[in-house]
């Protein structure tokens, strides 16, 4: 099963996060649908999804996005990514 949980921070601290589930396994051609379906449930435009978030989600479990990650401008410091442990 492949568990997200996001999470947006304003100043140090979570104003806002959700936890997205789908069956099956964690692919990586699908990263930018995950993105996508996070962001909709966040009520937030969806960040520009760049080859070092997908290797850092990869490797380490987690990416983040911030500012310049966005077309639009955002009213928060960054959104958090990671996976969620069952």
């Amino acid at each position: 099963m492949v568990r997200i949980w996001a999470k947006i921070i304003l100043e140090e601290k979570i104003v806002k996060d959700t936890i997205f589930e789908q069956s099956g396994t964690f692919e990586i051609e699908d990263f930018q649908g995950y993105m996508e379906d996070i962001c909709a449930s966040l009520e937030i435009a969806t960040p520009i999804i760049l080859t070092k978030h997908i290797k850092h989600y990869v490797c380490f479990n987690n990416a983040n996005f911030t500012q310049s990650d966005f077309a639009e401008t955002i009213d928060f410091d960054k959104l958090v990514i990671e996976e969620a442990s069952l």
